[in-house]
């Protein structure tokens, strides 16, 4: 039975090994996307695009994995919400490449245009994203809900940059009918942005649920405790 059982941890290792990959393949995608909308480098727009493959695999693989686990093992409690969490989790990352893609389609799009200005808060954001997603999966391995709690607090930052970049840009395309094509691109980018971001809080929350047995969606006051 005990071998039974450290074949199973052992399994679980390795799907958190996977799902890291698939965060650090997700992630570079974010990286490269925005790297290439401000260096308006068309090379690097294509290879984003070509580059969802290896993550759309990975997706595949890890949901193997989970059912496997989970139908071998019939894991109970915290083993099982890991499991659970690892699944849910695999698909926000799947949706972050996906994002990722989206932007660099946009960014394609805006390296046909003028500037409209100089890219400062997209690049900011598209930082914080970043972040956020390498710590919800570090809070996920870790099992840390203080970390876990961290990423849900970056949240607001990441919504009032974008909030501050629509404004700014509203102002440009008021004055100049011909940023608008540009500039709802860039405004598009920042949702995306603002989307990847949304992903990691997912994570994060699913990390509070796996280790507290604690969902804490749609009750901010009760999460409190954990800060």
């Amino acid at each position: 039975m005990e071998r039974h059982g450290r074949h199973f941890q052992e399994e679980l290792e390795h799907l958190k090994t996977r799902l890291l990959e698939m965060g650090g393949l997700a992630e570079e995608q974010v990286r490269v996307s925005i790297k290439a909308l401000v260096d308006r480098d068309r090379d690097l727009i294509e290879r984003v695009l070509l580059a969802d493959e290896p993550i759309n695999k990975l997706h595949i693989e890890i949901d193997g994995r989970c059912f496997t686990l989970l139908a071998l093992h019939q894991p109970m409690a915290l083993d099982l919400r890991a499991i659970v969490s690892a699944l849910k989790i695999n698909t926000d990352l799947e949706r972050v490449g996906d994002l990722a893609i989206n932007i660099a389609e946009a960014a394609r799009r805006y390296a046909q245009h003028s500037p409209v200005k100089k890219l400062i808060d997209i690049p900011r954001m598209a930082g914080i994203a970043q972040s956020m997603l390498r710590d919800s999966l570090d809070s996920f391995v870790r099992r840390d809900v203080i970390l876990a709690q961290h990423v849900l607090d970056e949240d607001d930052t990441l919504d009032s940059l974008k909030t501050q970049i629509f404004r700014e840009l509203l102002t440009y395309m008021l004055q100049d009918p011909s940023t608008i094509e540009p500039s709802l691109d860039l405004i598009l980018i920042s949702r995306h942005l603002e989307r990847i971001g949304d992903h990691a809080t997912n994570i994060a929350e699913d990390v509070i649920f796996m280790v507290s047995a604690r969902d804490v969606r749609h009750h901010a006051d009760e999460s409190q405790p954990l800060r």
